[in-house]
């Protein structure tokens, strides 16, 4: 067969497969950055302090179910060239209705959070300044300001100096803490103690599991990969990603176990028990590590509002564009993919409007509790969203809009289907706790 005369911008044939090399790491970086929010390391906390090192394999086996969906959401942006929004426009008018009324509804409350969470260090840090209303104003802008004049280049660089400020940190206080090796290899055995069940679940669905892993693709495209020359490249980068993942959510439980569970310490549900276990390591190991903790807790927070601000911005640019456009055939898929078409999206009026939207209306919601419907609605479609993502992949992966190469086999057609009955049962019970 004739090789493709078809090159890249560094100049090599765009067919030939690239060597996965730790070079080209990055999007998987941003993915795992973003994913690990402050409220992930808690309900972590809390299940180390509950159950101590029992729930070790449930952390696991969650690393595994999120490099699948990982790897298959960037492997149908390289294998098609097409972008996740315009393979889920093709399932049918109802997918453009649920994205549409999802990520409206759920960038307002999450906005309000995001910047929340990120104020909630720099608090604790000076007491004695400003309250936490205008150090969340404060990060909300700064979020605004660097994702509306940077591309994706300085965003991942940055992001990477955040995720290697949350991992130093998080490791020391495991290693401070002093962990029990022999404990933490026996909680590899799947056991399920009394009243774990929920705690097993989050653990395994919820740390780094948001909308961020559907944003997966479109860094991938970012990044400059944009076809299937670089599937090795991005495996590896989604594996390096989610690894590092399940490094955070390991070191966490340590600590829950080792630091609250023996002396059965209670933290604050949400964000707010990062600012209490700030305290605990204070008492323990002095002011020192307790400002290094809050630093780290500072990182994993603002590195979760940059990247929702710049991923989920993206995704919106993309929704906007492929509804605007008649259904596109393969051909016309390829102009709104790709490295080009993220440079485009990211200086267009959708991407920087939704920004807008992230920063400026949830603002209001800092003054104001969350009013109730607003509440159930985003706790029901954000609940949706998770089995949405597995199980239209699944289809995705297994029809003829993905080329016979890259369609799913047996093992990614199992990791899905688990993981969308996972979401599934996590769905119905984050609706069952819902303030109906």
């Amino acid at each position: 067969m004739a090789e493709t005369s078809a090159t890249t911008g560094t100049g090599e044939p765009a067919s030939r497969p690239r060597k996965s090399s730790w070079k080209y790491i990055g999007p998987g970086i941003v993915v795992a950055a973003t994913g690990v929010g402050a409220g992930d390391l808690v309900a972590t906390l809390i299940a180390g302090s509950k159950f101590g090192y029992t729930l070790m394999w449930a952390a696991v086996i969650g690393c595994v179910v999120k490099i699948s969906l990982a790897e298959a959401a960037g492997r149908w942006h390289l294998a098609t060239g097409r972008t996740l929004f315009d393979g889920w426009r093709s399932l049918g008018p109802w997918t453009t209705v649920y994205f549409a009324i999802y990520v409206v509804v759920w960038g307002f409350i999450y906005g309000a959070t995001a910047m929340s969470s990120s104020a909630l260090p720099i608090v604790a840090l000076f007491p004695d300044g400003p309250g936490l209303k205008f150090w969340a104003i404060v990060t909300g802008l700064i979020g605004l300001a660097f994702v509306w004049f940077n591309r994706y280049a300085v965003f991942e660089k940055v992001m990477t100096v955040l995720i290697g400020i949350m991992f130093v940190v998080v490791v020391y206080v495991a290693i401070r803490v002093v962990p029990d090796v022999g404990a933490s290899f026996a909680g590899l055995l799947p056991v399920l103690p009394d009243g774990s069940l929920l705690y097993t679940l989050g653990l395994i669905g919820g740390v780094g599991g948001t909308i961020t892993m559907a944003a997966y693709g479109y860094w991938v495209n970012a990044k400059g990969w944009s076809n299937s020359s670089w599937m090795k490249v991005m495996r590896l980068d989604n594996r390096v990603a989610y690894i590092t993942t399940g490094v955070f959510v390991v070191a966490m439980l340590i600590v829950g176990a080792e630091l609250l569970h023996a002396s059965q310490v209670a933290l604050t549900s949400g964000d707010r028990g990062l600012v209490d276990l700030g305290k605990v390591l204070e008492d323990r190991f002095g002011a020192g590590t307790a400002k290094l903790f809050l630093v780290g807790f500072f990182a994993t927070s603002f590195s979760s509002l940059i990247g929702v601000w710049h991923g989920v911005s993206l995704m919106f640019a993309d929704f906007v564009e492929r509804f605007r456009a008649p259904a596109a055939g393969a051909q016309q898929a390829e102009e709104h993919a790709g490295p080009a078409a993220t440079e485009r999206q990211q200086r267009s009026l959708p991407f920087r409007a939704y920004l807008l939207w992230l920063t400026f209306p949830p603002m209001t919601l800092l003054w104001l509790d969350e009013p109730f419907g607003l509440v159930i609605a985003y706790g029901v479609l954000g609940a949706f969203f998770m089995p949405f993502l597995a199980l239209t992949l699944l289809w995705l992966l297994n029809s003829s809009r993905t080329p016979g190469e890259w369609r799913n086999g047996w093992v990614s057609n199992g990791m899905l289907a688990l993981s969308g009955l996972l979401f599934i049962v996590l769905c119905v019970q984050q609706v069952r706790d819902l303030p109906w």
